[in-house]
């Protein structure tokens, strides 16, 4: 694990593997990265917000239990992004095939769920 991680910072490392790949793929992984960092950025932004802005939930404290939960996921993203960009640039490099990845159905799901949970929340509060 530790490997992995001393790998994301040392970009010396990551181009010693394999050949140079045709630049547009590189960009490409590149602008995958960024996208997963603004979804991480996001949630994060959502868990501040929710800390802040939500008033009082009729259950004791949901509304800090959903400001932890998005904080975390937040930056469970960001790093699962970090991760995702450097094995998928040593597949590129290696011309091997793209690692596979169950997280973003994972994060959808956790997304979903917690969309739910708020319905639940908004109907019983506004119901009783």
């Amino acid at each position: 694990m530790w490997e992995a991680i001393r790998g994301w910072f040392d970009p010396r490392e990551l181009r010693s593997v394999g050949s140079r790949p045709d630049y547009r793929f590189s960009l490409a992984n590149e602008r995958t990265f960024l996208a997963w960092l603004r979804t991480g950025l996001a949630l994060i932004a959502g868990g501040l917000a929710a800390a802040q802005f939500l008033p009082r939930l009729p259950l004791a404290h949901l509304r800090e239990v959903i400001a932890v939960a998005l904080l975390l996921l937040g930056a469970t993203v960001a790093v699962r992004a970090v991760d995702h960009w450097a094995r998928t640039e040593r597949a590129i490099r290696l011309d091997e095939e793209l690692p596979a990845s169950r997280f973003p159905a994972v994060l959808a799901l956790v997304v979903a769920l917690g969309a739910l949970l708020l319905v639940v929340a908004v109907l019983v509060r506004g119901l009783g």
